[in-house]
């Protein structure tokens, strides 16, 4: 693939509407493809430079207007007819326009100009930045009964830890649409210490979100 530039990524992009779904610069999102359209698109991708656009649907059923760019870079085809995937985010994009496209799945013209800073080594998070987003972490998951493995939370570096915990975490679509919109590494840490420390109480039977 060429090198990580805006010029270098296609203008033309299928994309998978998923909820709750985001891909983030050098983040990854796993996926179980089963849909006819979806494994078609899926099939395609890999013809080509392998790239999924992923993106929210909206309340009204339209789509939101930015989502996140990703590179199949696992594939698992399994015996009974299904894909599994892992994308590993490249950039965000704004859709330009929904394309009128004959294939199953939607088309969009994707710009990446809003976004450039994505295909820029992201800024450390000031030390009590990263210390606040820990705590709110500690609270979040005991509000939800949930738990993670906290060597592994030391020891990520700041962007994989403010990525992974926005993909992961069970949040709405809104706050999701959020986390992928923040402008920067900082700013979506800044925003999930926000959203962990106003989270409500919800059954759950328990589990672990980072290990």
């Amino acid at each position: 693939m060429p090198a990580l530039t805006p010029r270098a990524l296609p203008a033309q992009i299928a994309v998978f509407p998923l909820e709750g779904a985001l891909v983030l610069p050098r983040a990854q999102l796993p996926l179980n493809i089963f849909e006819p359209r979806y494994l078609a698109m899926v099939k395609d991708a890999m013809g080509g430079e392998r790239l999924i656009g992923m993106v929210q649907p909206a309340p009204d059923g339209t789509l939101y207007d930015i989502g996140g760019l990703g590179r199949i870079t696992q594939f698992t085809d399994t015996e009974n007819g299904r894909f599994l995937i892992v994308l590993t985010g490249l950039a965000r994009f704004r859709i330009a326009r929904e394309l009128d496209v004959e294939t199953p799945y939607r088309q969009v013209e994707a710009d990446y100009s809003d976004f450039l800073g994505d295909f820029r080594e992201p800024a450390p998070l000031a030390a009590v930045a990263r210390a606040d987003l820990e705590a709110s972490l500690k609270t979040y998951l005991d509000v939800q009964g949930l738990s993670a493995d906290w060597q592994a939370v030391a020891n990520a570096d700041d962007e994989s830890l403010v990525n992974t915990l926005s993909t992961v975490c069970p949040f709405d679509p809104a706050e999701k649409q959020a986390l992928l919109e923040a402008a920067d590494v900082p700013t979506r840490a800044a925003t999930l210490s926000a959203i962990m420390s106003f989270a409500e109480p919800s059954a759950t039977d328990g589990g672990t979100i980072l290990h």
